[in-house]
């Protein structure tokens, strides 16, 4: 049965990648949305670029994982090929599993295109690799994770579509991606703290070099928590809609 489940979610993974994620609308969000967000700051002050770039990654690795992510389930519902997978000997948490995967393997893609174009047009050679692996791999899953969960909590494609807008602004607004978190009103920073982006730029911001607030082992941590917080409900959920 496990071995059924892995095959399975690589050619779920692998159908998705082929059927949804690479396509010019997937690509175009998660690549032109953040990019024109960056370059709109970076116009009113461009002496300080190279500290936007932790905000531009995290803002490419939230919206190229949940471009499609926080629709895809409903949309295979409606269409009926979701229950098709379900004949086939895999269970429904590897059906879930396999969408994840799809996702994240995205959003790696974009995110690795955007961070080598960042490195070589900033000079930025000082990059911990392996602090930019640790925080990456998580962060994929964590926000892929959360589109899933998103697309679950409704029925309808659009209204899973205006759900994720949702948290994927307010996390661009209160997790250090444009503005330090130390900056926010009191209130707020305790929101801040609650939100996975704001682990995803800290450890991001410690991977180029510049000084963290939180540190990249707390921030590495939290991430891996939050996928199965976020994965398991979207499991749950999911299987209610066969009962």
């Amino acid at each position: 049965m496990l071995a059924d489940d892995l095959r399975g979610i690589y050619y779920i993974a692998l159908k998705d990648m082929k059927t949804y994620y690479l396509k010019p609308p997937a690509i175009s969000w998660g690549i032109v949305f953040p990019v024109a967000w960056i370059l709109a700051f970076y116009l009113r002050s461009p002496r300080n670029f190279e500290e936007l770039v932790p905000g531009l990654l995290a803002m490419t690795i939230l919206f190229s994982t949940t471009a499609m992510e926080a629709v895809v389930i409903n949309f295979e519902l409606r269409l009926g090929s979701l229950e098709r997978l379900l004949l086939a000997p895999i269970r429904l948490p590897a059906v879930l599993l396999g969408k994840v995967l799809g996702g994240a393997l995205f959003g790696l893609m974009i995110t690795a295109a955007v961070t080598l174009g960042s490195v070589l047009a900033l000079g930025l050679f000082q990059l911990n690799i392996l602090y930019l692996i640790l925080i990456l791999l998580p962060s994929l899953l964590v926000f892929s994770a959360l589109g899933a969960l998103l697309c679950v909590l409704v029925k309808e494609v659009f209204e899973a579509q205006t759900l994720a807008n949702l948290p994927r602004f307010l996390m661009v607004f209160l997790c250090g991606v444009f503005y330090p978190i130390s900056s926010l009103p009191p209130v707020l920073k305790q929101v801040a703290y609650l939100l996975p982006l704001t682990y995803t730029v800290d450890g991001l911001r410690q991977a180029i070099g510049s000084a963290g607030s939180i540190g990249i082992a707390i921030d590495i941590l939290v991430l891996v928590a939050l996928i199965p917080l976020l994965a398991l409900p979207a499991a749950k959920l999911l299987a209610r809609r066969f009962i």
